[in-house]
């Protein structure tokens, strides 16, 4: 049985290759995010309408924002509903590899330029209960 959604222990990017993401520079091209090799970059370029073509690393991280929201009154859009939102939109662009690493690459990546956005310590009880495969 698969387990779906969002669960960073499920991330199969090395301490190594995040960090060295999360340390450079954007430089637009998709394939710079752990996870997104040419068949997921093709996928992401296909899309019915102009909002769901994603065809650079600045698109990406827009669409990871766009998901942040929408906010209704007091109720906000949290970490948890926020890394599902993203982690489901992947999964209908047809991603099927490596969605949690992807998620959480942009999701640190954006917490270091807005700190607040990403929250990983509400995963923290995840991680003890859960088996690495």
């Amino acid at each position: 049985m698969a387990d779906t959604g969002y669960d960073p222990s499920r991330s199969r990017v090395s301490d190594d290759k995040m960090n060295e993401f999360l340390r450079g520079q954007l430089s637009g091209d998709l394939q710079e995010v752990p996870g997104i090799g040419p068949a997921a970059k093709k996928k992401l370029g296909q899309g019915d309408a102009d909002g769901d073509i994603i065809t650079n690393t600045f698109q990406f991280v827009g669409k990871f924002l766009m998901l942040k929201g929408p906010d209704d009154g007091d109720e906000k859009v949290g970490t948890r509903e926020h890394m599902e939102k993203f982690w489901y939109w992947l999964q209908e662009k047809g991603i099927s590899s490596h969605r949690s690493g992807i998620v959480r690459c942009i999701a640190e990546k954006m917490n270091a330029m807005m700190p607040g956005i990403y929250d990983a310590s509400e995963y923290a009880d995840d991680d003890d209960d859960s088996d690495d495969e």
